[in-house]
């Protein structure tokens, strides 16, 4: 009787999963300004500074905080950069934009902390069907980050891989 092989193992194929990115159970948290401002339309410098003062910064402990602003006012840059300045420390991440535009955060900076050197002169290949948020960005994010340093990157399953990248010979 023949022995069972493994021949995706044996081809020295490193498989890659989308999900290993994925931003899990995060605790995201809203920070609105608009809540701040003066009949909605202004934010008053005192009033704001006195705000931020008595807020129970705490509560952001750990957690995801995006801040906005929810109205068409026009708010300040350095009412954004008073609001992170209490967070950073606090917050497991701080950001200004929309929750979505967090979560890409999250997964672009997972995807920057990459140890590249694992995939040196690899064969990759990047798993397709993943339960992730924005998968093109994710997929964009990976090349950009592992085709300075991969021999081959494919996009797939590895009974069924769509060639993406191959490294000119040296």
């Amino acid at each position: 009787m023949e022995e069972i092989r493994n021949k995706i193992k044996e081809s020295g194929l490193i498989n890659l999963d989308l999900a290993f990115f994925k931003p899990n159970k995060l605790k995201i948290v809203p920070f609105d300004i608009a809540e701040q401002l003066w009949q909605g339309l202004v934010l008053k410098e005192k009033d704001f500074r006195q705000f931020l003062a008595d807020h129970d910064w705490n509560q952001y402990q750990n957690k995801y905080v995006y801040i906005f602003c929810s109205t068409d006012a026009i708010v300040p840059t350095w009412a954004f950069m008073l609001v992170a300045s209490k967070l950073i420390g606090i917050a497991a991440h701080v950001m200004v934009g929309t929750e979505q535009e967090l979560i890409r955060d999250v997964i672009k900076s997972k995807i920057e902390e990459l140890d590249i050197e694992t995939y040196k002169d690899g064969r990759l290949i990047i798993k397709g069907c993943s339960d992730i948020d924005f998968p093109a960005f994710a997929m964009v994010k990976l090349m950009e980050r592992l085709q300075p340093v991969c021999k081959s990157i494919m996009y797939g399953e590895p009974c069924s891989t769509v060639p993406i990248y191959k490294a000119p010979k040296k």
